[in-house]
């Protein structure tokens, strides 16, 4: 009878090898714990993303429903540092606030912030009853030029703060609201797309040192 465990090579446990690393949350979050999370290797975790929601860190439960996204951009001894990509709110509390004859009114736009730094942000008004085309538009231009002119005011951490507030809403709502009854604005979702450099705005992309290494051709 053929001998399994003596034809077996010593299986190396992978779990013994793998250290763990806490992950930071941005400045602008005050690197608050994201939490724990292992690897064998810390350049496998760089360009990682991590979702939490925002009542994990505040621990206010009315904002369970919106969703924080930080990507991790360094690793220094067993700390993991990230900065914010962006946020979105739960497709299920979104889909609780849609309302029969009514309208949804959406606006997607890329903004700059007073720091140099790009976002695409995605905004949504809700109208009491439905309302004409020409009045959505009108509501879009509104959402549109003061998300523009704020931004260009503020820097990211400030604007993020003004978003998750819900100060940049009811902002809008309140300037909608001479165009047509709105019941609710939010801000949907926002994204980061280009940082600010000392050589000039560059696309918010992280790459692993994996990744390069990989994409180097051998001598």
């Amino acid at each position: 009878m053929f001998n399994y465990l003596s034809s077996t090579r010593p299986v190396r446990d992978k779990w013994r090898m793998k250290k763990w690393y806490e992950v930071l949350a941005s400045e602008m979050f005050n690197y608050i714990s994201l939490g724990t999370i292992p690897t064998d290797d810390p350049d496998k975790l760089i360009g990682r993303v991590m979702e939490t929601t925002l009542y994990d860190i505040t621990g206010d439960i009315s904002q369970v429903h919106v969703k924080l996204y930080f990507q991790i951009i360094k690793v220094e001894g067993d700390k993991a540092y990230t900065w914010f990509k962006g946020h979105e709110l739960a497709r299920d509390y979104m889909r609780s606030l849609i309302r029969r004859k009514s309208s949804k009114i959406q606006g997607i736009f890329n903004i700059t912030t007073k720091d140099g730094y790009v976002l695409r942000i995605t905004i949504v008004a809700l109208t009491s009853y439905r309302c004409k085309s020409s009045q959505k538009r009108a509501i879009r231009k509104i959402m549109q030029d003061y998300i523009t002119s704020r931004a260009s005011e503020l820097t990211l951490a400030e604007l993020v703060s003004e978003i998750l507030s819900y100060k940049i809403s009811n902002e809008i709502a309140e300037r909608a609201r001479k165009i047509y009854p709105i019941r609710r604005v939010e801000v949907y979702k926002t994204k980061l797309l280009m940082i600010p450099t000392p050589e000039g705005p560059k696309p918010a992309v992280v790459i692993s040192p994996i990744q390069l290494r990989k994409s180097t051709p051998s001598a």
